[in-house]
């Protein structure tokens, strides 16, 4: 085999690969959509199906409603589409007697009850099946009367042919199939959005997120640029001690930071979800190690030229820091819109005007708990918004990894 051979067999097989993984990856993600879009009957359907259908209705002469459409099984093996009209129908499975009188399970028939009577009359007959006496009943089939036994007695569904309804037949509802075509209902999210006050915990969790995302860049790119170009004392110092502020668990921060809301009077409002996460020792840490892979002699030129730290830090290593604004502030946005633990701990639950989005649906996933169609509409309005950003953003956020952070 030739070389150039060798090398198009390893791409396909490390791109069939890897797309088995991103196939496994997305099938969740397609799930929620898909299941978005169903009505709540479609979503405990069986067998499950991933695309959202809904049964095919049709008119037939002599009903005033569209009736459900089926795909039963009639006598002699044939597949039909009929109607339901009518469900719950006593009703029992018959089959013949063979030459040795027992049942022949090849040929059975369904029948209601009221429509067979017991074969002897005011003698009833009966036959011994599988040890037990089992009366014998006399059953009409294509205009001749044969005995027959029953089966299993069972509940079925009356079926009517749409094109004639004279043609009627029974069948098992459960164990028939219904016609279905594929829909979607987008009503859906605006059913969520309109309910429980979604609509507002979307809003302010959109307002969160955008002052968290700017305040942090903000903060971030003072203080990053301080520490890799200001020459203070204890400067490093500092920074160490600024920095090993990360490996302060959250839980330990929670009692004293509420604690801190309480006494400001910031409990329930929208302060308490904002401020505190305007700064943030990550941010810095991440600006930094940027800002210091950048030449000084661009910075000691400028300064020669009479600009001053700021024109500095605005026109040159601000436009210089794309990569690294669009790494912090994915890395933002997905912590501020994702949100649960503190907004849960500040925010009383029946406070909507502070509500938020993780705090709505969690409410959602009990109120709507006969509704998945519902949960999963609301998952996906919290899902695809941080999704798209980092979609977006994949590009600098690969850049900026490759670029900052190993160096110091």
């Amino acid at each position: 085999m030739s070389y150039r051979a060798i090398r198009i067999t390893r791409a396909i097989t490390i791109y069939a690969i890897l797309t088995i993984f991103a196939a496994v990856m997305l099938f969740p993600f397609l799930v929620m959509i898909f299941t978005s879009l169903k009505t709540a009957s479609d979503t405990f359907s069986y067998p499950p199906r991933l695309l959202p259908a809904e049964p095919v209705m049709v008119r037939v002469t002599g009903f005033e409603q569209p009736l459900p459409l089926y795909q039963i099984t009639v006598e002699g093996g044939e597949t039909k589409e009929m109607a339901l009209v009518e469900d719950n129908i006593r009703a029992g499975i018959f089959a013949p007697l063979d030459a040795d009188g027992r049942p022949d399970t090849t040929n059975t028939v369904i029948r209601r009850f009221g429509e067979v009577k017991v074969a002897g009359g005011t003698t009833p007959k009966e036959v011994i099946v599988n040890g037990q006496p089992t009366p014998v009943y006399e059953v009409e089939l294509n205009g001749a009367i044969i005995e027959m036994v029953v089966l299993t007695r069972t509940a079925v569904g009356k079926f009517v042919n749409p094109v004639n309804p004279t043609d009627t037949a029974l069948a098992n509802v459960r164990l028939s199939r219904p016609v279905t075509r594929i829909t979607a209902h987008p009503e859906n999210y605006a059913e969520v959005v309109n309910l429980l006050g979604f609509d507002r915990a979307l809003t302010n969790t959109i307002m969160i997120t955008v002052l968290t995302v700017v305040g942090q860049l903000f903060t971030s790119v003072l203080g990053g640029y301080a520490f890799a170009r200001l020459k203070f004392p204890g400067r490093d110092q500092i920074f160490l001690l600024y920095l090993g502020t990360i490996m302060v668990p959250f839980v330990v921060l929670i009692i004293p930071l509420y604690q801190l809301m309480v006494a400001i009077g910031w409990v329930n409002a929208m302060p308490a979800l904002i401020l505190p996460w305007l700064y943030t020792a990550y941010g810095t840490f991440l600006m930094r190690q940027f800002f210091i892979t950048i030449p000084k002699e661009i910075e000691e030129a400028a300064l020669i030229d009479g600009a001053s730290r700021w024109s500095i830090l605005t026109r040159i290593f601000i436009p210089a820091s794309i990569p690294a604004l669009a790494t912090l502030a994915t890395f933002t946005f997905l912590h501020a819109w994702n949100s649960f633990f503190w907004p849960l701990v500040v925010v009383n639950t029946g406070n909507t005007r502070a509500q938020v989005l993780t705090l709505a649906l969690n409410v959602l996933r009990g109120r709507a708990s006969d509704s998945p169609n519902l949960i999963l509409a609301g998952a996906a309005i919290a899902i695809i918004p941080p999704t798209l950003v980092f979609i977006l953003a994949q590009r600098y956020y690969v850049e900026s990894m490759t670029s900052s952070g190993v160096k110091g």
